[in-house]
């Protein structure tokens, strides 16, 4: 497989000869000769309920056809797919290449990829509604229309064979991308029918593989980036170079919010290799011939900053504001209602027994191993912006808004990313970047240290949460309440979704618990933190109330002496799936069998993604250091495209959670983030790692995420865990705080 930053395809327009609009896809010569496959992706959107749904009907494809990816097969038979998400370890370059594969019947490793370039239209992903990586979407949208893709392509390909041979197509078959005869021996590769092909009517119709004739989908397929990152040959946004190119790092204002005053660069400038010094309204940047000259230039400079009112805001303030605001007495406006059905507040006034908890999440860092950045040279008729994104569309309108050039003239080159989890869903750095290399005539390469970058991060929201549930006398849940205060990722990144107040987000999870009784009422309050920017972090809503709706219910397996196995088991009516997941967890990870003293295991199970997970945590406490021996996961996804990647980004994203659960959390002193790197801002070093045995179940459902699930489940397995070998009840995250709390 190779990848390629160049503009692919632009140029080439597809021919509507044989067009079935109704059918989303569409077929033509392509430039330089070829057969050339477009095809739409049916756009989701959320319906009253919040529940997604698709949007492929006829109208809304005759209102506007745009198509947004593209199959191309050149006439040496080489196929080329334009590759639309971004590739940041999660394995999508395989797994969305093995559906095209699995139906053209190529080998996958044949497959060239081309990085799509920044087009809302073309490249939208069906379930975010934008040019977006994330939120475990990429194998979900693309499952069907990918597949579809494909068996376009061989019928096609079938079709120009048949002519040519004068027989039937049901006597064809492909593979390894030549179509054969089954009656004789004529075979004929791909690249010889493909001027034949173009001119053919596209199919209305198309037959996909059932399950049981695959050949690629549900196997362990190697990845196909591996090679080039082991080889030092994969590019990231770091690792670009430009003829005549400087480097650049900044100083953002130490306060969040404030503002440069004065800059006295008098010494900077006599550094050697210091070029430039440029001042914008909250930063100062030193261009230099090479990172160290412009990190002593920037050390060398004398700057005034005004914090303006955030200079006194201390951690204590914020999450006083959090505890008024979702007090009855102390807020300002009535909740949203995210969901209310029967009568919560009559049923939880008979209760035979009441329990109420809340529960606090901290503001996290991603903490990407790769720290912003991003190489522009802006030129007087073209703007190239050289970067790992996972927003290239937004990227370009960003770029476009300080450069004034038309969106036609600015040109994102997306590469691989080092660390995403949701950070680089922001543009921020690429603004920056493009912004200082507007002064000068050369590429810039902007590089972010590790302290601007954890100083000064887009993060993971506090929330401050309060949960109630009325009990019947067998211990049964009649009543439940759950109330979410936080700040709104949505009102400020989707501000089109934040609707009557409520983030359909935040409350993900919590708007339907797996244990809902009748009566449920759930709200969201919206309490937006000073001076500090929130956004996704490998999944927000999921990987918060995960925590709390576990947490709490494992609390009342507790209050009525119940088993928590058993406990979730009764009260879990509605959901089979969700119920098998626990199952399987708790018999391989040996539940109920006894453990040494300080030892505890701890139970989760979630729905979220589109996909079922349970896990059980199994860990010792001594001398309040938490040791985790082991976690079993048991993942329902639907149908397996990859095992081997599902496996990886359970093991990635458990890791990633224990680190956040442990020890993350960003606080404010005088309005100064005062974690700086990974020293005082703590992740799991490798040694660290317990044993993770990931059971995959089989199912012919259609496909779930699989990013984000690994990650939400794990925090209350921790927790539960905890307290089964302590007593000691977390309800504040990180678990290091907690634990040694007196």
């Amino acid at each position: 497989m190779s990848t390629s930053d160049k503009t692919p395809a632009n140029s080439e327009t597809l021919s509507e000869h044989g067009m079935k609009r109704r059918n989303f896809i569409i077929a033509g010569a392509a430039a330089g000769g070829g057969l050339l496959i477009g095809f739409a992706l049916p756009k989701m959107f959320e319906d009253k309920d919040g529940h997604s749904t698709p949007a492929n009907s006829e109208e809304a494809a005759r209102d506007a056809f745009s198509p947004n990816a593209f199959i191309r097969i050149d006439k040496e038979g080489v196929v080329t797919l334009v590759m639309s998400k971004v590739e940041m370890g999660q394995g999508t370059f395989t797994s969305i290449t093995m559906l095209i594969a699995e139906e053209l019947g190529v080998d996958p490793a044949q497959v060239k990829l081309a990085q799509a370039p920044a087009d809302e239209k073309k490249y939208a992903d069906p379930l975010l509604g934008g040019q977006v990586t994330g939120g475990s979407t990429s194998i979900r949208g693309a499952w069907e229309p990918m597949r579809k893709a494909g068996a376009v392509a061989r019928t096609m390909l079938v079709s120009a064979a048949c002519q040519d041979w004068n027989v039937d197509a049901k006597d064809c078959r492909v593979e390894n991308g030549y179509v054969l005869h089954t009656g004789s021996d004529k075979k004929i590769g791909y690249g010889e029918l493909v001027e034949k092909a173009a001119k053919l009517p596209v199919p209305q119709e198309v037959t996909l593989k059932e399950a049981k004739e695959f050949t690629l989908i549900g196997k362990p397929i190697k990845r196909l980036d591996s090679p080039q990152k082991v080889n030092g040959q994969a590019v990231y946004g770091i690792d670009v170079r430009q003829p005549n190119m400087k480097i650049a790092t900044v100083a953002m204002s130490p306060v969040l919010g404030g503002k440069v005053v004065s800059v006295d660069d008098s010494k900077a400038r006599t550094i050697k290799g210091v070029r430039k010094i440029v001042k914008l309204d909250d930063a100062v940047a030193v261009i230099a011939d090479h990172m160290w000259a412009a990190k002593q230039g920037l050390a060398a400079l004398d700057i005034k900053w005004d914090g303006g009112r955030n200079e006194t805001l201390m951690m204590k303030d914020i999450v006083q504001q959090l505890n008024q605001a979702s007090s009855d007495k102390g807020r300002a406006a009535p909740g949203a209602v995210a969901r209310s059905d029967g009568n919560f507040k009559e049923a939880f006034a008979k209760a035979d027994e009441k329990f109420e908890a809340t529960y606090q999440l901290p503001f996290l860092s991603h903490a990407a191993i790769e720290p912003m950045n991003a190489t522009v040279h802006v030129q007087k008729d073209r703007c190239d912006v050289w970067v790992g994104t996972q927003v290239p569309a937004m990227a370009q309108a960003g770029a476009v808004g300080i450069t004034k050039l038309p969106p036609e003239k600015v040109f994102i080159h997306n590469h691989h990313i080092g660390g995403g989890f949701g950070r680089r869903l922001d543009v921020d750095f690429i603004n920056q970047a493009v912004a200082i290399a507007k002064t000068v005539d050369y590429p810039v390469k902007l590089v972010w240290t590790r302290e601007e970058d954890m100083q000064h991060g887009i993060y993971r929201p506090y929330y401050h949460d309060r949960l109630s549930a009325g009990l019947d006398k067998d211990g049964n849940i009649t009543a439940w309440q759950h109330q979410v205060t936080g700040s709104s990722i949505m009102a400020r990144w989707i501000p089109q979704f934040f609707k009557n107040g409520l983030d359909s987000d935040a409350v993900e999870v919590a708007r339907e618990p797996l244990y809902a009784p009748a009566n449920i009422f759930v709200e969201y309050i919206r309490q937006e933190p000073p001076g500090i920017v929130t956004g996704w972090w490998r999944g927000v809503g999921a990987t918060h109330n995960t925590f709390m709706v576990e947490s709490f219910i494992d609390e009342l397996a507790h209050k009525v002496g119940k088993d928590p196995l058993e406990y979730r088991l009764a009260n879990m009516k509605n959901s089979p799936r969700a119920k098998h997941v626990l199952e399987v967890a708790a018999k391989q990870a040996g539940w109920g069998q006894p453990l040494p003293k300080g030892s505890g295991r701890g139970l989760s199970v979630q729905y979220a993604f589109g996909t079922y997970v349970a896990q059980v945590a199994e860990l010792e406490v001594k001398e309040e250091e938490v040791h985790i021996k082991r976690v079993v996961c048991v993942v329902d996804c639907g149908m397996v495209v990859n095992p081997d990647h599902v496996k990886a980004q359970m093991e990635g994203g458990i890791n990633f959670g224990i680190s956040g659960a442990l020890w993350g959390e960003i606080t404010i002193n005088n309005g100064k983030v005062e974690q700086s790197n990974f020293d005082n801002y703590r992740v799991m070093r490798m040694r660290e790692s317990p044993v993770i045995e990931v059971h995959l179940v089989q199912s012919s459902e259609a496909p779930g995420g699989i990013g984000e699930p690994g990650t939400a489940a794990i925090a209350p397995a921790l927790t539960n865990a905890i307290f089964a070998a302590t007593g000691k009840r977390i309800r504040n995250l990180p678990i290091k705080n907690s634990l040694t709390a007196a």
